[in-house]
């Protein structure tokens, strides 16, 4: 359990690494770039779909593609990794990718549930069983800037602005 919540709080860390290294093992090409950055934008999509949902650590949110899925942020943070692997053109990112998202988003599952299944007991159950009532709530800009989805974006237009710098170089 000590590497689970190790990995889930330093798996942002880590993303940095794995950015710097997919940056550096990169051969994009500006119709694999653009190709990427389409996977990457729509999984962005469903990141911020997600956070403008979210009420962390105060309830189990059950509006929006919570209503679907337990973990919609975490299935936007794949989509943009498929995306910068397309993006990246290269199969050691692609393996570096998979190896860092599937240590990283386990123990980040992990960790998040046992927390709301101590925080929330049986609602979080019956959620997790699909038997919770949806919410309806609308979408909330100002609720995805309250969890700070503005990081995630950011990283993801830095990181495709230094792949086509990296492909202007290369000209």
């Amino acid at each position: 359990m000590k590497t689970t919540h190790t990995l889930a709080r330093r798996r942002v860390a880590l993303g940095f690494v794995t950015a710097l290294a997919t940056i550096v093992l990169a051969h994009p090409t500006w119709t694999t770039w653009r190709a990427g950055l389409v996977v990457a934008l729509a999984g962005e999509a469903v990141r911020l779909w997600a956070a403008g949902h979210l009420e962390k650590s105060r309830e189990v949110t059950r509006s929006g593609p919570y209503r679907w899925t337990r973990h919609p942020l975490y299935a936007g943070s794949t989509i943009i990794a498929i995306g910068i692997v397309i993006a990246s053109r290269s199969a050691i990112v692609a393996a570096l990718a998979l190896v860092y998202m599937a240590a990283t988003l386990t123990a980040a599952i992990r960790t998040e549930e046992a927390f709301l299944r101590v925080a929330f007991g049986d609602t979080y159950d019956r959620y997790r069983a699909s038997r919770a009532q949806p919410m309806m709530r609308p979408f909330s800009i100002a609720r995805a800037m309250r969890n700070r989805e503005y990081r995630a974006a950011a990283g993801l237009l830095a990181g495709f602005a230094l792949l086509a710098l990296k492909l202007a170089a290369s000209l």
